[in-house]
């Protein structure tokens, strides 16, 4: 019932800087949790941070005071700003989300097709 689409994915030295961006669309009543994850070749995917709807957030432990998430409810679009990359930060990004298409219907997670971080030394 929603499609995510994510940008802003490409290459950065170490040190620098990039913004993701994920827009959803599709049958939507309410999006309630949005978010981000990550995935490094041969590792598990893992929680990079969350935002709910009235505003609070939540935070890898590896990327506190680095990353900054953010969201547009009126655009159902969420943001990450990473700022001083690592190579540790090189993995496969994705968008989810939470939400409903309309009051009676079940909560739903959805996610979007990923797209690539790179970060070089």
């Amino acid at each position: 019932q929603v499609q995510l689409v994510e940008s802003g994915g490409g290459s950065v030295q170490a040190g620098g800087s990039l913004r993701l961006s994920c827009a959803a669309s599709g049958s939507i009543f309410s999006i309630y949790t949005m978010g981000w994850y990550r995935q490094a070749p041969g590792k598990q995917r893992e929680l990079v941070a969350t935002t709910a709807s009235y505003g609070s957030t939540n935070y890898a432990d590896s990327v506190k005071g680095r990353f900054t998430i953010t969201r547009d409810n009126a655009k159902n679009t969420v943001y990450l700003r990473m700022n001083s990359l690592k190579l540790e930060d090189t993995a496969v990004y994705y968008c989810y989300c939470n939400s409903r298409v309309d009051p009676g219907a079940a909560i739903t997670s959805s996610w979007g097709q990923g797209t690539q971080v790179t970060v070089s030394s």
